[in-house]
């Protein structure tokens, strides 16, 4: 794989031989989620009050570690556990975007994440996927079968989040398998500027919420961590019809 690193105003990004940018770090910033759509997969926040939640966490997909990293420091007891099928991705995340150690808390596997689900037999609260290859394809990480097991690796309070893009051909079919899966207990957010789109989904924790408490969700999160939730909180009151 043909890895690039570019910088532009700030914000260092990670391409895979092309100009689509696979990840992005705000070099002054590195723990945040500089890109829209990584924000927007923190949406099961929104629903869950318990500052101790997610107590495990899984990542499909490393990028530039983002998404890892921001679990890492706002949920420094959370064990994230971080699926990357390309060691040269590793490899650069270490080198260039911050990514921290290995520790019991926070571990990085090689291999395919649908094989890895395969073998696994943990549970977790959050699963985020967010794997593509050079030409912006997923592979298995968007077949029934795979969305079948992200639920059956779910606790019993735990949320599915993936990241799909809106100008794939099959984006359509792709979300109508994620949300069979979950017998229709998910959600598909309005698009991203960047055309990335974010569903989510569970397996019994439920989306119950008010308009009232996702304002106070979003101001807790704010004050918290800095990310701020209110425009994807807007999207799921429309969405919810709150």
């Amino acid at each position: 794989m043909d890895i690039v690193i570019s910088e532009d105003q700030g914000v260092r990004n990670l391409h895979f031989g092309s100009e689509w940018v696979q990840g992005a770090m705000r070099i002054a910033r590195p723990y945040a989620l500089e890109l829209e759509y990584t924000r927007e997969m923190m949406a099961p926040w929104l629903f869950q009050a318990d500052a101790d939640w997610p107590r495990n966490a899984l990542v499909i997909g490393l990028g530039v570690g983002a998404l890892s990293k921001f679990l890492h420091r706002h949920r420094p007891s959370c064990v994230v556990t971080t699926v990357e099928v390309e060691p040269a991705v590793v490899g650069a995340a270490q080198l260039h975007f911050k990514l921290p150690p290995q520790s019991p808390t926070f571990r990085i596997e090689v291999a395919c994440g649908a094989d890895f689900l395969t073998q696994s037999t943990e549970q977790f609260d959050l699963i985020l996927v967010d794997g593509f290859d050079h030409k912006a394809k997923v592979g298995p990480l968007n077949s029934s079968a795979f969305y079948a097991q992200c639920r059956d690796h779910l606790s019993p309070n735990g949320y599915c989040v993936v990241n799909v893009l809106s100008k794939q051909k099959d984006t359509q079919a792709g979300q109508s398998r994620f949300t069979q899966a979950f017998d229709g207990q998910a959600l598909v957010l309005p698009p991203c500027a960047s055309g990335n789109v974010v569903a989510l989904a569970h397996a019994g924790a439920g989306f119950d919420t008010t308009a009232a408490a996702l304002v106070q969700r979003v101001d807790a999160i704010k004050q918290a961590t800095a990310l701020n939730l209110k425009p994807t909180a807007s999207k799921l009151k429309s969405l919810l019809r709150l």
